[in-house]
């Protein structure tokens, strides 16, 4: 019996007995380190079906009780029903307890997912449950890049509920790209003024000759992300802030000119970059450069408490070292401290920042590009361009999360149909999302304890409003989530026509929370978006 709960759990059991029943009288019994779940409940629940929720007593029947057992897995939970009139939800740790109350919301229904009631005369069961569950993997994670297209504040406090709702616990946060700089920095306050706004965009693919000339821009404010972050930890969710250095930093040499490599290209007459691809105007290896961003980074830590965000993102990826490579500054750089090429160079200023993070209780996560040149030993690796980076770092004894773009980038298209708006990359299904698996084959047992989980990853180029990044999204995060968390079988064992079942009543509890996902059926009308170049790749994609 799996009761239709996505992600699957543990062990479920059914002696078929009643369930419990919710009404005006039902209390909430919390114990001490389950109170953020308690307020998180009665805020829910409480909206969706219009009861009061109130405060229980120790010997209370007819509650919701929640309380801690170290026993349990940290993320680990135990959920009943059935016994003295109660549901008991019983934690590894305050994060378990959470992820069990999540379980509880699905159990409702679709109807615990709204609002507001709907029937505001029924009574919400429960059936009888004796669930176990406890997660695969401590790194369950979706990165989401605001800076191609920047969503508004609402609409990121929306997502961080869309992840706890699937039971995923990390939240990676692209701030900032050639595109568009999305944070307040007190000091420098051009990278918000000048970096957060461009003139126009170019719609679609690169290639397309479609542009939309409306200015497009936004940021959040410091305050923005102290909200951001306190709403996350509510949740039991760690994030991620990226900040990219040293490609992909046009918005930032647009707002500061003397970032870029002047003695290469009159900086001064670059602008936030309006179209897609990689960029070859990155940051100088200055000193002057490494200072201003450690000043960018002394407000991140401010803004991102090392409680809620242990790891530090820097980008390192897809930067291009033709400006280096014709900088008389750059060349001198390497001679000065012996380096071999324009790849260690790289990798000095990664050094740079990883020392700098590493003194001051953090820790520097980058793209798998940072392996090049040489890596230092506390950073970990995103493993984006495939297995390859990953297994290589894991093997050398890096953390390591796993996020091929092959199989878990949400912005390559679901489907090989004529319908799909804007179609990048390979056909990427609802099941070949269920069938992905994070760790590769042939990795050494000391390796695997190096991988510290997997996230999907959701690039905006083509995705310039919420509806888009829901269509793109959902329902495959769905998958993803259960792939995350549960421990299924191999990839061509998985039982995905039970998966695609359990889907029916998971679509219903999306309905209730107003996601724009992608029917199983295709695109609706209003989400096709016909004669916008994308850039589809065919056939099955690579496995490196």
């Amino acid at each position: 019996m799996d009761m239709d709960l996505i992600p699957a759990p543990v062990r479920t059991g059914d002696d078929g007995r009643c369930g419990f029943l919710f009404d005006p009288a039902t209390t909430i019994t919390a114990a001490p380190g389950t109170e953020g779940t308690e307020r998180w409940l009665r805020t829910t629940l409480g909206a969706a079906f219009g009861l009061p929720l109130a405060p229980g007593t120790e010997d209370a029947g007819n509650t919701v009780r929640l309380r801690v057992d170290p026993a349990l897995e940290p993320e680990g939970y135990r959920l009943t029903t059935g016994t003295g009139q109660s549901v008991e939800i019983t934690g590894g740790s305050p994060a378990g307890v959470f992820w069990g109350a999540q379980t509880l919301r699905q159990l409702l229904g679709p109807e615990a997912f709204r609002r507001a009631p709907v029937n505001p005369d029924a009574r919400p069961a429960v059936p009888f449950a004796d669930i176990e569950d406890h997660p695969r993997f401590g790194w369950r994670g979706m990165m989401l890049d605001v800076a191609r297209h920047f969503l508004p504040k609402d609409d990121v406090l929306r997502y961080l509920d869309l992840l706890a709702a699937h039971k995923l616990n990390v939240f990676h946060f692209h701030l900032t790209d050639d595109q568009g700089w999305r944070i307040e920095i007190k000091r420098h306050p051009r990278l918000t003024e000048v970096g957060s706004w461009r003139s126009r965009t170019k719609h679609g693919h690169r290639a397309s000759e479609l542009w939309d000339e409306t200015p497009h821009g936004g940021f959040y404010t410091q305050d923005d992300i102290r909200e951001i972050v306190a709403y996350a930890a509510e949740r039991h969710i760690r994030v991620v802030p990226e900040i990219d250095i040293p490609g992909h930093s046009q918005a930032a040499i647009a707002a500061y000119p003397e970032l870029g490599n002047a003695d290469v290209v009159d900086t001064t007459a670059l602008t936030v970059w309006d179209t897609w691809g990689i960029n070859a105007n990155v940051l100088a290896p200055t000193d002057n450069t490494l200072r201003f961003f450690e000043g960018v980074l002394e407000e991140v830590l401010d803004l991102f408490p090392a409680a809620t965000s242990p790891f530090i993102h820097i980008g390192g990826d897809e930067c291009r070292k033709e400006q280096w490579k014709e900088s008389p500054a750059a060349q001198a750089r390497i001679e000065e401290f012996g380096l071999a090429n324009e790849d260690e160079l790289q990798s000095w200023i990664i050094r740079h920042f990883d020392a700098w993070l590493t003194a001051r209780g953090r820790r520097l996560i980058g793209w798998d590009e940072i392996l090049e040149g040489g890596l230092p030993a506390g950073a970990a690796v995103s493993s984006w361009r495939g297995y390859g980076g990953g297994v290589m770092a894991a093997e050398a004894g890096h953390d390591v999360v796993m996020c091929p773009e092959q199989h878990v980038y949400l912005d390559h298209r679901q489907d090989g149909g004529p319908d799909e708006p804007m179609p990048i990359g390979f056909v990427r299904t609802l099941e070949d999302v269920y069938r992905f698996e994070p760790v590769p084959p042939g990795l050494s047992e000391e390796a695997v304890r190096h991988v510290l989980g997997t996230q999907a990853n959701v690039w905006t180029e083509v995705m310039q409003n919420r509806a888009r990044v829901d269509y793109q999204v959902f329902p495959r995060l769905a998958a993803f989530a259960e792939v995350a968390w549960s421990s299924l079988p191999p990839s061509a064992e998985r039982d995905y026509a039970g998966f695609e079942r359990r889907m029916t009543a998971h679509y219903a509890r999306l309905d209730a929370l107003g996601v724009d996902y992608r029917p199983p059926g295709g695109p609706l009308p209003r989400q096709q978006r016909p004669g916008v170049l994308g850039r589809p790749l065919e056939g099955p994609p690579p496995n490196v």
